[in-house]
C-alpha cells in the first residue's frame, strides 16, 4: 500500500516513518509537515492510505479530509482523543493517540488491508520483525503546541492535577500535559515505576530512601497511601 504521513511534529513523523519501514506491505511516498501542502499531491497522486494528525495550524487534518477529491484510506494520529467519534464519523481506519506503540500502529495497518484488499492481508508484516521488538523506553507527551519525547530514565515521578499531570525530570524541570494519571500508570508499570498515592506515580529507580509513609525522590517527600502500599512494598520486596 502506498502512503503518506501528515503531521506538523517533526518527531511523530520520524517516529512513524520508522514504523512503515517495518512493514513490508506498505511503501512510504512522502511525508508533510502540514495538510495544505499535502492536498494538491493526494489529488494527483495514487495513495493508498494516510496517516493524518488531526489537530495542526491554520488546516486540520478535518478540513483536509473534506478538501481532497481523492479520499484515500485514513489513520488518525494525534495526540487528542476528542475527535475519535467525527474521525470515524468521516470513515477511518483507525484512530491512534500518541504516544503511539507499534503493534498498536501495525493492527491498523493490518485493519487497513483488510478493507483494500482482504486476500492480501495474511502477512502484513516481514521476517525481519518475527524477532522480539527492542522494549521501548521512551513515550511522547503533548505540552502546549508540541510533542516532547521523555526517556523513562529521566523521570523522577508525575503528579496528578485533575485532567492534567506534571511530570518531573532529573533536569529539575516538569511538563504539563492533558492526560490521566491511570493511562500513564498502565503504560509505565511494567516500566520500573509505582503508583504509590491517587496522586503520584514514582521512577523507584529515583528513590533515596523510604519512611512509613512518605519516599524520597530528589528533595521531594511524596506520601504513600494506605490503598496502594502493599502493592508498592511487594514490587521493592520489602
Amino acid at each position: 500500500m502506498k502512503c503518506v504521513i501528515i503531521d506538523d511534529e517533526p518527531l511523530a513523523v520520524e517516529l512513524l516513518e520508522d514504523f512503515v519501514k517495518k512493514v513490508d506491505s506498505l511503501e512510504l511516498v512522502n511525508t508533510f509537515n502540514n495538510a495544505i501542502d499535502a492536498v494538491s499531491f493526494i489529488n494527483q497522486n495514487n495513495i493508498d492510505l494516510i496517516f493524518l494528525d488531526i489537530q495542526m495550524p491554520h488546516f486540520s487534518g478535518i478540513d483536509f479530509l473534506n478538501t481532497i477529491e481523492k479520499k484515500p484510506l485514513v489513520i488518525f494520529t494525534t495526540a487528542y482523543s476528542d475527535y475519535a467519534v467525527e474521525g470515524f464519523n468521516l470513515g477511518a481506519v483507525d484512530y491512534l493517540v500518541k504516544p503511539i506503540p507499534f503493534h498498536r500502529f501495525l493492527k491498523s495497518v493490518v485493519r487497513a488491508q483488510q478493507i483494500s484488499n482482504p486476500a492480501a492481508a495474511v502477512h502484513p508484516i516481514s521476517e525481519t520483525i518475527a524477532t522480539p521488538e527492542v522494549e521501548q523506553d521512551f513515550m511522547f507527551v503533548r505540552a502546549e503546541y508540541e510533542n516532547v519525547k521523555m526517556n523513562f530514565s529521566d523521570i523522577l515521578f508525575i503528579e496528578g492535577l485533575k485532567d492534567y499531570v506534571k511530570i518531573y525530570t532529573t533536569d529539575n524541570k516538569f511538563t504539563l500535559t492533558l492526560i490521566s494519571l491511570i493511562k500513564l500508570e498502565n503504560l509505565l508499570s511494567s516500566k520500573g515505576f509505582s503508583r504509590i498515592h491517587r496522586s503520584y506515580i514514582i521512577n523507584i529507580k529515583h528513590v533515596k530512601s523510604i519512611q512509613k509513609n512518605k519516599v524520597l525522590i530528589s528533595d521531594k517527600r511524596i506520601p504513600i497511601s494506605e490503598s496502594y502500599k502493599n502493592a508498592f512494598f511487594e514490587k521493592i520486596n520489602l
